[in-house]
């Protein structure tokens, strides 16, 4: 029998309940970036923690800012806050920001980057991942649930 399908996810979304939030500042997105799986519980690399917020405070702003822009403001906040000066390479912040745009959270218009359309996360995350994302996920997974029903009939 010949391969029917790839093992490489078309979408892949993490989702993680953690305690309501208490904190703030760079905490706050870092649990942000924790509870929709852009970070990894225990992962000391967590620069993009720092792309998000840097892009969060030049949204006040209502300021676009070039991946070379946000690769040193974030080299600023660690200086600021004592971190180590991991992952600040300029192709790794390009690669962060991929990230943040494959979730639909920021967008890029002529290499300026900015969190989508100056928007709030909570509506950004309602429309674009509630509402598209994850609903073509659950709707596959439900696919996947009846077929195995077809196929592994109960009594």
């Amino acid at each position: 029998m010949g391969k029917i399908s790839r093992d490489t996810p078309l979408v892949e979304l993490t989702l993680r309940r953690y305690e309501k939030p208490a904190v703030s500042g760079r905490e706050l997105v870092r649990k942000f970036c924790l509870s929709v799986g852009l970070l990894q519980p225990g992962d000391s690399r967590d620069v993009i923690v720092d792309v998000l917020y840097v892009l969060l405070q030049a949204k006040g702003r209502k300021e676009e800012l070039h991946s070379e822009e946000v690769k040193n403001k974030v080299i600023d906040v660690r200086k600021e806050m004592k971190l180590p000066m991991l992952g600040i390479a300029a192709s790794n912040i390009r690669r962060q920001l991929k990230r943040l745009k494959d979730l639909y959270l920021i967008e890029t218009n002529a290499n300026l980057y900015r969190i989508s359309e100056f928007g709030n996360l909570n509506e950004i995350f309602e429309e674009k991942v509630e509402s598209f994302m994850l609903s073509q996920v659950m709707s596959r997974v439900k696919e996947y649930m009846k077929r195995i029903d077809e196929e592994f009939p109960g009594q």
